[in-house]
């Protein structure tokens, strides 16, 4: 009997295995997953830097500057600040339907910011007048695609094709007879009409989540103008919104710089300019918290919202000012520098002296009698003799 039992005994250990030890190697690779995904998700939220604008336009164009019409550097920047979306760290992540990026929210609401900017724009060239607006229309439609789409096609497929209509319009401006932009401030007047008018929103949905009547005072809001208070889950988002917004707009500004610089000059607009670009450079300071604060007064936490709607307050104040001085302000044409070839140019050598050499050398048997002291009493011989004597 004690037989029998022992063998049941091994028969039950054998139909009931333990399987304990298989969730220690998945904890550690869930752990390892989140980890990465933690790592990725803080180096995808780091906002792109600032880039120069000549730098853009030697990159897509391969030629220099000054070579290319009106316009040309305010297209060039408008392709960068789109390549950036896709390009950056992470691409474009706003529609991520999985980790680290569905988790993410602050580089999103950037990136939404920046599309906005991007999309202002390229509704406003067809209005600068210069090239085939076909292509303009083309680009707009592609870029006011659903930035949230994720599913066959997704976001990204359209803007690419806006990108690459931007850039078929970019090299348009090296065409024989492209005369670039129009030579007035009228359409510059028209979107940076626009540009004011999307940042004084900005500065109301940006003190809309500031709880301080006094501090709104103080920046000369109506509480009354102001959208419903912004719920504080949603607080970060519009930050980084109002960020992306500018640091486009800031870049296409300094495009304007360049592009413009004859007719700001006519305008007087300069140094307007210059204080608008600084505003924009201020608003684009790095954020030091690991969070958005939104604190009251002189308390123990700063109000990083009152901050940024601050700068942009006064900026929107100085693009509706540059809108005003440039309208109606015509110039004379750019002249445009044809890009020179690296090869040299083949050196010009002097033949007078050498033709003088020659007639030296003639005798009076091969050339008709007075013929010689004819061609050897011409100025240029006479210079050329004296120089192969000294």
């Amino acid at each position: 009997m004690a037989i029998f039992r022992k063998r049941k005994y091994r028969t039950d250990v054998l139909e009931r295995p333990e399987y304990d030890w298989i969730w220690k190697p998945l904890l550690i690779l869930l752990i390892l997953y989140l980890v990465i995904c933690l790592g990725l998700g803080i180096w995808w939220s780091q906002r792109p830097g600032s880039f120069d604008v000549t730098q853009a336009v030697l990159k897509q164009r391969e030629q220099p500057m000054e070579s290319g019409a009106r316009g040309t550097v305010m297209t060039a920047t408008l392709n960068a600040t789109i390549e950036t979306l896709l390009e950056k760290p992470g691409g474009y992540i706003r529609n991520d339907m999985l980790p680290p990026g569905v988790w993410l929210d602050n580089m999103p609401s950037w990136e939404y910011g920046v599309l906005s900017q991007a999309r202002l724009l390229t509704q406003a060239l067809p209005s600068f007048g210069a090239g085939d607006t076909s292509l303009l229309n083309d680009a707009a439609e592609a870029l006011d695609s659903d930035s949230r789409d994720w599913l066959f096609p997704g976001a990204e497929k359209p803007y690419r094709r806006a990108l690459t209509t931007l850039h078929g319009y970019l090299l348009s401006f090296d065409n024989p007879g492209m005369s670039g932009f129009a030579d007035n401030g009228d359409a510059l007047s028209q979107w940076l009409n626009k540009a004011g008018q999307r940042l004084e929103e900005l500065t109301r949905r940006l003190s809309a989540s500031v709880d301080d009547p006094e501090a709104l005072r103080e920046l000369g809001v109506d509480e009354s103008e102001l959208p419903d208070a912004t719920p504080w889950l949603q607080i970060d988002n519009t930050f980084f919104a109002a960020r992306g917004e500018t640091w486009a707009l800031l870049h296409y500004l300094q495009a304007v710089e360049r592009d413009y610089a004859d007719v700001i000059a006519k305008a007087g607009g300069k140094e307007t300019l210059g204080r608008l670009i600084a505003e924009l450079k201020l608003a684009q300071r790095r954020l030091w918290s690991p969070v958005v604060l939104n604190g009251t007064g002189f308390g123990m936490f700063a109000n990083h919202s009152l901050l940024l709607a601050n700068y942009i307050q006064n900026a929107a104040k100085l693009t509706n000012t540059m809108a005003q001085n440039v309208e109606g302000i015509e110039v004379e044409p750019p002249t445009r520098v044809e890009p020179q070839s690296d090869e040299p140019e083949p050196a010009q050598t002097d033949t007078s002296a050498s033709n003088a050499a020659d007639i030296t050398r003639v005798t009076p048997a091969s050339i008709r009698d007075g013929e010689l002291e004819r061609r050897l009493s011409e100025p240029a011989v006479q210079a050329a003799i004296e120089a192969t004597t000294r």
